[in-house]
């Protein structure tokens, strides 16, 4: 069985369980219960989801993402994170994976696009988005790393494949860019996998239109009687 250790944003949140389940009978997959956020909150703690997790130096691949917090306009207008400081955070967040998991491949999965014009007071934008996974993709490289590119993949879906202005929490949505991330680990690793059972976190809707609500669900697991909104 390989060891596959997932980190990410709210993105990740949303295909994680999936990733797990396609790779049930070649792999055991991992990841944080949180959100893993902005850039440098994931090189902060990285040391700690290694040992919270239970993981050791055996790890096969770590397939991780960050940007989407980092390039977001606060009120004041500014980006909560500039984009020399993002560079500095990604090459330290890449340094960190290798001492901490030194036999492991790495994946950096590019941040995906958002739906810019539903944004209120806060804002994101598309070809900023760009610029920062543009920036990540150079450095990673550098340190040997693959590229999964989640942003054009993402890019190329209809829009109804949202569930928000954000995520992709939609059955359509959340299948498209599982699959994504399956056939890509698939491929690093050679290993097989099945379809997730999309049917156990989507039965009772097509679409989870708050990420909050899916939030919830994700929280109870597949198989909790709690129903949302009762």
């Amino acid at each position: 069985m390989k060891k596959i250790l997932l980190i990410g944003d709210s993105i990740r949140l949303g295909y994680d369980v999936f990733v797990k389940d396609a790779f049930e009978h070649s792999a055991k997959v991992y990841y944080p219960d949180e959100n893993c956020r902005f850039a440098k909150f994931v090189f902060r703690h990285l040391h700690d989801w290694k040992r919270e997790l239970g993981l050791g130096d055996d790890m096969d691949l770590i397939h991780w993402n960050a940007g989407l917090w980092d390039n977001l306009r606060l009120l004041d207008g500014e980006l909560f994170t500039d984009i020399e400081q993002y560079k500095a955070d990604v090459e330290r967040i890449c340094k960190t994976i290798e001492l901490l998991f030194p036999k492991a491949k790495m994946i950096f999965a590019t941040s995906t696009p958002v739906q810019e014009e539903l944004f209120g007071d806060c804002k994101r934008y598309n070809h900023e988005i760009r610029q920062y996974n543009e920036a990540a993709i150079e450095i990673v490289k550098k340190h040997g790393g693959e590229i999964n590119d989640l942003y054009s993949h993402m890019d190329a879906a209809p829009v109804e494949y949202h569930s928000d202005l954000t995520h992709y929490y939609s059955r359509s949505g959340t299948a498209h860019i599982t699959s994504k991330v399956v056939e890509c680990i698939s491929k690093s690793l050679s290993i097989a996998y099945k379809t997730p059972d999309y049917d156990a976190w989507f039965k009772e809707t097509e679409s989870y239109d708050d990420g909050n609500d899916w939030l919830k669900k994700r929280s109870c697991g597949a198989n909790s009687q709690t129903e949302l909104g009762s």
